[in-house]
């Protein structure tokens, strides 16, 4: 069983950074493909990052240049670094785990089987 708590959301102007933190319990997080999805106010959630080991990452088109996503499998603890952001970013965000051990990049919600309970994050403009 892998437990996934998020932390880290709030409410922060157009512009502004906020840096969201997944910690992770289980023994299987190094060799996890971890990912970050979100969820805007009636729509569907959508993939937002996702890395593998430390420095294999895949980034939506409408994150990327503005999101990093980095782990320290030291403290079983992923990060979504968010610069730049804007009003369309707000969402609940959601932490996920893909333990298969395949070792894949995969945006595919269903190929994650362990979520976090999201943190909410709101951009005003």
């Amino acid at each position: 069983q892998v437990q996934l708590v998020e932390s880290g959301g709030g409410l922060v102007q157009a512009g502004g950074s906020l840096r969201l933190s997944c910690a992770a319990s289980g023994r299987t997080f190094t060799s996890s493909a971890m990912g970050w999805f979100r969820q805007a106010p009636g729509k569907e959630r959508e993939f937002v990052a996702v890395i593998v080991w430390r420095v294999n990452t895949y980034y939506a088109d409408s994150v990327k240049g503005r999101f990093t996503i980095s782990r320290d499998n030291a403290k079983n603890t992923v990060y979504l670094q968010m610069n730049s952001l804007k009003p369309e970013d707000t969402a609940v965000y959601y932490c996920a785990a893909d333990t298969s051990g395949a070792l894949r990049v995969t945006v595919t919600q269903s190929e994650y089987e362990y979520w976090g309970q999201g943190t909410q994050v709101t951009v005003s403009a």
